[in-house]
């Protein structure tokens, strides 16, 4: 019998030296994954740096349009969205993008599309929206294909052209909308993406004369798309504009504040589905 109860107590620690070891291991795989997942994450911060360092400063966002806001809310770290601004000839270039995707991949994109758009204007001198999403896709399309592997990946935009009242308006997917008394004059982008295509077509430049008061709307599908309220559905397009309507007596400033708590409100505890960009401006 005390050699059964040495036997079993033999048994008994050599599982529980098994036991501990085994413990050791695990937290010890557990610290290195920890030490990759913090690295990971600090290279991931970082590069939401230099993403913020492509995208045109606050200063300069007023300094061109002084009644204006930009709803900037990246669903991760960093973003396939991305607000974009240049100033040429006298005339206030500005847009709203969503590139394929979110996180890295959609922030790696967004590098190439805003690259894009900085030498369709500094380079070639480009001026007018069409023209200018015609050259952006065009550079795009020629980065993507020093791949060996065939790239897809592109992005949707709405992109102005203010000098004084004369508005020009070309997109890609994105709308444009403008209230005027009361009411939303919608002008539709071209069905098509800034990148490879099936069946390809020049942009449409739009030109609207402006009235003082208007309040000019180009955004992503991220905040129409966001799921919530008591249903969990989306919060879709005509919801977005009888908020816009509701809220024309505001300064900019205020506008931006009640569409981002609004957001807030509608989101709830649901995770946020995509990156949002809304860009306001009052004439």
């Amino acid at each position: 019998g005390l050699f059964l109860v040495l036997l079993f107590s033999g048994f008994i620690y050599n599982r529980f030296k098994l036991s501990q070891k085994q413990k050791a291991i695990i937290e010890s795989q557990k610290l290195i994954v920890e030490e990759k997942n913090k690295e990971i994450t600090d290279s991931i911060t970082y590069a939401k740096r230099i993403q913020g360092a492509i995208l045109p400063s606050i200063k300069a966002i007023k300094e061109h349009l002084p009644q204006s806001f930009i709803l900037y809310k990246p669903k991760d770290i960093v973003a396939g969205d991305f607000y974009w601004l240049e100033h040429k000839d006298g005339k206030v270039l500005f847009a709203a993008a969503d590139c394929t995707g979110h996180g890295v991949p959609g922030a790696m994109v967004s590098v190439v599309c805003n690259n894009g758009l900085n030498r369709s204007v500094r380079e070639h001198g480009l001026t007018e929206p069409g023209k200018i999403l015609d050259k952006t896709r065009a550079i795009i399309i020629s980065e993507f294909e020093k791949s060996e592997e065939e790239v897809k990946d592109g992005m949707d935009i709405a992109l102005c052209s203010l000098d004084g009242n004369k508005l020009q308006y070309a997109g890609a997917n994105n709308p444009l909308w403008i209230i005027r008394n009361g009411e939303i004059l919608e002008i539709k982008a071209d069905k098509q993406p800034i990148g490879k295509y099936a069946e390809t077509k020049s942009y449409t430049t739009h030109k609207v004369d402006l009235q003082t008061g208007d309040s000019i709307y180009i955004f992503t599908d991220g905040y129409v798309d966001q799921f919530g309220g008591e249903k969990s559905k989306k919060f879709k397009a005509s919801n977005f504009k009888k908020l816009l309507l509701s809220i024309q007596e505001k300064s900019m400033e205020e506008q931006k504040t009640i569409i981002d708590q609004t957001f807030r409100d509608w989101k709830g505890n649901l995770e946020q589905v995509d990156d949002v960009c809304v860009i306001g401006v009052k004439i």
